[in-house]
């Protein structure tokens, strides 16, 4: 068991699976997990936490298999009830459509009892990193999971037809099907990183940036003053695994998005995206050749399978980013 203090930068899927190699190989005490807040909504008067809750329910091996979020063996009698009552809307109730189309996102029934619970207890006065470490002891995890904020935080997508839109709707409403031109963090400016975060960072004798989404995952986390700052300096010391494997995303638009806002769908593309806050990028076997361009960049490259597809693949994949 690795006596290092390591903090994993992350967002959701993809980190998750990556904290599964770390558990077991790191004491509890001495791994913190990161989280972006950026595709926090409001939904149903819910605050729903997307990338926090998959970390908690894949690290307690609850996540759906099927579809790497969610519960699994979910019942979805509460989205069937809203649905109903969507599709009998005339339209000429309100001035806004919009208004009801209120099952675009899917809540599972167990799930909607973890909205509920963070929801109420926020409303309470409970701060969004004490709901969180309340919801990772429920799920018998010992890790330290926070989110990077408790603050407003919203990722925001420009897309040429429907112009500006929260990051929700891009991916779930869209499918992330549609051209980005931009995008931004909403609210960045005014938050401040929650309590524990930035000592995480300065204490880790490792920082790993998760094989999550660049633009929209991970620059959220590094949007929030003075966690880009702090990474710049410990450079030496952060190592990026990347989200790109032959050119392609494993999963989601990450491979799309980084060509839309200017860069090559590719492992040269993504340290380029790192440059300034990573010393080292961990690429897969497939990408070997890509190695030099990367060193030719300033950072180390090491070659490795980051293709996490059985236990012993993603913890071998965790111990390399420690070695």
């Amino acid at each position: 068991m690795s006596e290092m203090n390591v903090a994993v930068v992350c967002g959701g899927v993809g980190a998750a699976r990556l904290l599964r190699g770390f558990v077991g190989l790191v004491e509890p005490d001495r791994l913190t997990a990161i989280a972006n807040v950026g595709d926090d909504m409001v939904l149903h008067g819910l605050h729903i936490s997307p990338d926090l809750d998959t970390i908690v329910y894949t690290l307690a091996e609850a996540v759906s298999a099927e579809r790497g979020w969610g519960l699994e063996g979910e019942t979805w009698q509460a989205m069937e009830m809203i649905a109903r009552y969507s599709e009998t809307v005339s339209g000429g109730e309100s001035a806004d459509d919009s208004a009801w189309d209120l099952d675009w996102f899917s809540l599972g029934d167990r799930d909607l009892g973890t909205h509920l619970f963070r929801t109420q207890a926020i409303l309470a006065g409970a701060s969004l990193d004490q709901v969180t470490a309340q919801i990772a002891k429920t799920w018998g995890l010992d890790l330290r999971l926070l989110p990077v904020t408790n603050d407003r935080l919203r990722t925001m997508v420009t897309t040429p037809d429907h112009g500006e839109i929260t990051f929700q709707e891009y991916f779930v409403g869209h499918q992330h099907s549609i051209p980005v031109s931009a995008v931004r963090f909403d609210g960045a400016e005014s938050t401040t990183p929650a309590p524990g975060v930035v000592e995480a960072l300065e204490n880790a004798d490792r920082i790993v940036v998760a094989p999550s989404n660049p633009a929209v995952s991970i620059d959220p986390v590094l949007a929030v003053p003075g966690i880009r700052e702090l990474l710049e300096r410990r450079r030496e010391d952060v190592v990026v695994v990347s989200p790109i494997v032959g050119g392609k995303a494993l999963k989601g638009p990450a491979d799309r998005l980084l060509v839309e806002l200017g860069r090559e769908a590719s492992v040269v593309g993504v340290a380029e995206w790192y440059a300034d806050v990573v010393g080292t990028v961990v690429i897969d076997d497939v990408d070997a050749d890509h190695a030099a361009a990367i060193e030719a960049l300033g950072l180390k490259a090491v070659v490795t399978n980051t293709i996490m597809s059985s236990p012993d693949i993603t913890r071998a994949l965790a111990e390399t980013t420690l070695s």
